[in-house]
């Protein structure tokens, strides 16, 4: 099948790179010419693991193309999906207008009965704008559709090459075929390519990481009554996660959520709710239960040291706002680190696959960088782990206190067993257990 896939950021590449995969013939189009330069001399400009792999494999076997001729690119595809970011706006409702100026570049060059898909996360109803949009420009029949995507970064092509469920909305049985044939071979093994009516699917995607976040700040309030009452968290986590009806996934608790998905989502929703007069105040709560839980490290720290941290030095491990990425949109050591900076402190910090992108967009010069995380302990008065790395799980404790002015450390992410740091000879602070001094 010809494939347009129009936008080639992280969902777009995951996408027409699985496509690809399966024997499409598959063209992604970006406007950025600096991007689509480095994507066709191999270059991956996100970090996601087995991308880089699978890109390389599709464009030296001619099924996966790129190229920022985007009219050119839709007049290829009998499939169009529209993977353009929605950043949010001053009101954290999503900004639409590059969906929409896609969508008028498809009106003007589409062939007859092209299937459009918007994959981009969009609010509901954002279907018909698409459709109205398409129509200013053509008068040719086509089909419009919903598929939203649910891609773990860090994960993303497992959950494209085998995910729980592929959602599909339609506004009619016309192109179901098409996308059966289309997304049927990511499916053989049983899980539910589903269909229903696109402002159902819109709302799916909202819905789907409004409820894990909803998990994750419910956890995050109740380690703070685990802390008051001296009960544990991660016990509480065994004794409820065991219940099917509960199960384990997003019971965590830590330093906050972030990433480009769960804040933004969050946010939209509760917006799309007061568009239509309905007061989602349980989503409020689950942000700003978020946006505290994200001063809970700092808190800590300046509680064990004093508001005033002038002279002193921290070592932060993690940066990313979780493994296996390199997006600190959001992050918590953001604001851990402001809040270290701020109060006089200096930080050298170490993340495996983030600091590039700390340095270009988000901490310039105003940190220290470690080569790896050993050296960052060098000095520090304290070790605080905000994200939780593979490599960080099983650190050399001698080495580390060796390193380390004091042996101090804050678990942003409840890695280590508190009796265990009390054997190490460490003083440790964790989220919602006990605190070993």
């Amino acid at each position: 099948m010809d494939v347009t896939v129009i936008g080639s950021g992280y969902v777009g590449l995951v996408v027409g790179a699985c496509l690809a995969e399966t024997g499409n013939r598959v063209v992604c189009a970006d406007i950025d010419e600096s991007k689509i330069r480095l994507l066709n001399e191999g270059q991956i400009p996100i970090y996601e693991p087995g991308l880089d792999r699978l890109i390389a494999r599709n464009l030296g076997e001619g099924r996966l193309q790129f190229t920022t001729d985007v009219n050119q690119a839709a007049r290829h595809g009998q499939v169009i999906f529209i993977a353009v970011g929605t950043p949010p706006g001053e009101d954290g409702s999503a900004d639409l207008q590059h969906v929409l100026s896609v969508a008028g570049t498809i009106g003007r060059n589409m062939a007859e009965d092209t299937i459009v898909i918007t994959k981009s996360t969009v609010p509901v109803r954002t279907a018909r704008k698409v459709r109205a949009e398409i129509e200013r420009h053509t008068d040719r029949q086509f089909h419009v559709c919903s598929n939203p995507e649910f891609l773990k970064e860090g994960a993303a092509i497992d959950d494209f090459m085998r995910p729980d469920r592929v959602v599909c909305g339609i506004e009619s049985d016309a192109p179901r075929s098409s996308l059966e044939e289309l997304f049927g071979p990511f499916v053989r093994s049983g899980n539910p390519l589903i269909f229903m009516d696109i402002s159902s699917a819109e709302l799916t995607k909202y819905a789907a990481n409004a409820m894990l976040a909803a998990r994750i700040s419910f956890m995050n309030q109740l380690a703070a009554l685990c802390e008051a009452s001296g009960a544990d968290v991660t016990l509480v986590r065994k004794g409820i996660g065991s219940d099917p009806r509960i199960g384990r996934s997003f019971l965590y608790a830590g330093a906050g959520y972030g990433g480009s998905c769960f804040p933004k989502d969050v946010r939209a929703l509760i917006l799309t709710g007061e568009e239509f007069g309905v007061d989602l105040s349980i989503l409020r709560e689950v942000h700003e239960a978020n946006e505290r839980q994200k001063f809970v490290l700092g808190r800590k720290v300046k509680e064990r040291f004093g508001d005033d941290l002038s002279g002193m030095r921290f070592a932060v491990w993690g940066l990313a706002f979780k493994p296996e990425t390199d997006d600190m949109r959001e992050a918590p050591a953001l604001t851990l680190i402001d809040a270290l900076l701020e109060a006089g402190g200096s930080v050298i910090a170490h993340d495996p696959v983030a600091q590039d992108v700390a340095r270009k967009l988000h901490l310039g010069d105003r940190v220290d960088f470690a080569d790896d995380e050993y050296e960052a302990c060098r000095d520090a008065d304290a070790l605080i782990i905000v994200t939780e790395w593979l490599q960080y799980r099983r650190p050399d404790w001698s080495r580390i206190a060796g390193a380390m002015k004091q042996k101090i450390l804050f678990d942003g992410r409840n890695l280590f067993e508190p009796s265990r740091m009390r054997s190490n000879g460490f003083e440790y602070y964790s989220v919602g257990r006990e605190q070993v001094g």
